[in-house]
């Protein structure tokens, strides 16, 4: 019975905290495995810029300015402000000239 208790207690943690944090941290690095070329995203220093390349797994260039850019590691990335696909859908649609 003395054995139960701490049992009951770990358990409850894992399904309370452990758990849930885990689920946070597979879902941030999807989104961050996610980000490409032409995403607008912000750093978790509070840079914001576009994704103009990566370099490999771990590295992207942002450009943050006209032709001022850094390189960053991808898990410094903390949210993806738009992705490329929204800024192509911006209803112009291309003319039809024959």
């Amino acid at each position: 019975m003395a054995l139960l208790l701490p049992i009951i207690v770990f358990v409850g943690m894992y399904f309370l905290i452990l758990r849930p944090q885990q689920k946070r941290m597979k879902q941030r690095e999807a989104m961050v495995r996610a980000a490409g070329v032409g995403d607008e995203v912000a750093t978790v220093g509070g840079v914001i810029g576009v994704i103009v390349a990566e370099e490999d797994e771990q590295v992207v260039c942002l450009e943050v300015d006209t032709d001022v850019e850094l390189r960053v590691q991808r898990r410094s990335i903390g949210e993806i402000i738009s992705k490329a696909e929204d800024a192509d859908e911006t209803g112009v649609e291309p003319s039809d000239e024959d």
